[in-house]
């Protein structure tokens, strides 16, 4: 069974839709689409009209090259307000065995524990240290024996305002997002290699108006930063200094650009601010000074930011750097200076069927990562943006199986797993309606009374 993916990367200097078709064994991209953002400023929608128009434009453009229709709709969202904290739950197994149904009540209590103000709304709950007994470190408690699991999790969650407003956005743009992911969280499924998550990692998206940073260890995120500055401040930078118009500072910076001690100190004529008409020659020193400034204060706030999250010392695999800004000659020189001595790797989204060379470039690692969380692409368990328990996808078949076998004990985990295939859904809602209608007609008020309290118990 085959599904058509939209992932939308809503940035603050351009909406990035891209299209992708998933089936039994791979994922293929089939669209693309571009639009320069609108009515976004610093993650934050600002006017609901223009950003829906952007949004729009891009996916419009993707669906021309796909020349296919979508069935998921995934959509990123990032913001200076985004909180993240750390919460555990506790449950006790009392037969012993630890199915989905275990593991979801551990989620869900770990999702009561968390200090959540009332105006935040849960994005991920993803857990990060499964605890059987007194075990801990267990990879997948499915399947396992024991009397206690405990699970401790990263808990991100972003404000009902800002996620109502890029809901109204979308609902606009004639579009509904099935799920809603945090930017940093879209660009590490793209980037990110299963050794570097083991070791530990730090993952800095260099966007156009924000930077955001997500430490993985143990496999999974646990902690995440957003700075209100990316590559748009340096263009104000240079224009200021350069005492030119902004659009002949972008092409500075696009052109010129270098963090590279050793780069050329050339002249070139620019064009006055305020007076088009006229030129001046500068040089291409002060541009790179002026870089250098911006880009290393960005970089020493986030790695301040390390070492206040305490996961400075968990960091085995160094730094991973994606996004526009990340292509800028000499980052990963000054990046591994000042973290530390880290090392540091350049990425951008991962080699797939289909792949349009556009893609093949940093900026794109949210959008394309946001089209693989949509195939299945996630952490091993997650709670999601509709507060329902994800499990890899490549498993579930396996789930279903070992269900069978524990009399029904976990049967009917609808509302505990994220099913890739509706059609088993879909099924079992059938199968229970027809029995409900059954016992109707037999007029057996007791055993038809049973039957729901079982249904109740075993399904909710």
């Amino acid at each position: 069974m085959s599904t058509t993916i939209l992932g939308i990367d809503i940035g603050s200097t351009k909406v990035c839709a891209v299209i992708a078709k998933k089936d039994s064994y791979n994922m293929k991209i089939l669209g693309v689409g571009n639009a320069k953002s609108e009515g976004i400023r610093k993650g934050v929608i600002t006017n609901i009209d223009y950003a829906s128009k952007s949004i729009r434009e891009a996916v419009n453009e993707a669906k021309k090259v796909a020349d296919t229709q979508f069935e998921k709709v995934i959509v990123s969202i990032s913001g200076s307000q985004i909180k993240s904290v750390d919460s555990d739950g506790l449950v006790n197994i009392p037969n012993h065995e630890i199915g989905m149904r275990q593991i979801s009540r551990a989620m869900e209590m770990a999702n009561h524990n968390a200090n959540i103000p009332q105006e935040y709304e849960k994005l991920h709950i993803l857990p990060y240290n499964f605890i059987v007994d007194n075990q801990e470190f267990i990879e997948d408690p499915l399947g396992m024996n024991g009397g206690k699991l405990r699970v401790q999790a990263h808990i991100v969650a972003v404000p009902k305002s800002s996620l109502n407003n890029l809901k109204k956005a979308l609902k606009s743009a004639g579009l509904e997002a099935d799920n809603i992911v945090l930017s940093s969280y879209a660009s590490s499924i793209a980037t990110l290699t299963k050794d570097e998550k083991e070791l530990g990692v730090v993952l800095i998206d260099l966007g156009g108006a924000t930077c955001n940073m997500a430490v993985h260890s143990g496999n999974s995120i646990r902690h995440n930063t957003f700075l209100p500055i990316g590559s748009t401040n340096i263009t104000s930078d240079l224009a200021m200094a350069l005492h030119t118009p902004l659009s002949a500072a972008e092409k500075v910076k696009i052109n010129f650009g270098s963090l590279d001690k050793n780069s050329t100190t050339d002249l070139i004529e620019l064009p006055k601010a305020g007076e088009e008409d006229l030129t001046h020659e500068v040089s291409l020193d002060i541009a790179r000074k002026v870089i250098l400034a911006r880009v290393d204060e960005t970089l020493g706030i986030l790695a301040t930011s390390l070492e206040n999250s305490k996961f400075k010392d968990k960091i085995g695999a160094g730094v991973v750097l994606t996004g526009g800004l990340a292509k800028l000659n000499g980052i990963r020189e000054l990046t591994s200076a000042i973290f530390y001595n880290f090392p540091v790797r350049v990425a951008k989204p991962r080699e797939m069927e289909g792949l349009f060379e556009t893609l093949r470039d940093p900026s794109f690692s949210t959008a394309v990562g946001l089209a693989m969380y949509g195939s299945g692409h996630f952490t091993p368990y997650e709670v999601d943006s509709n507060n329902k328990l994800r499990y890899k996808s490549d498993e579930i078949e396996s789930i279903k199986s070992n269900n069978n076998s524990k009399n029904g004990e976990d049967d009917n985990i609808e509302n505990d797993l994220l099913f890739e295939d509706k059609e088993d859904v879909r099924l079992a809602k059938d199968n229970i309606l027809s029995e409900l209608a059954n016992l109707e007609e037999k007029k057996d008020a007791n055993l038809f009374k049973r039957f729901w309290n079982w249904f109740l118990t075993n399904t909710f």
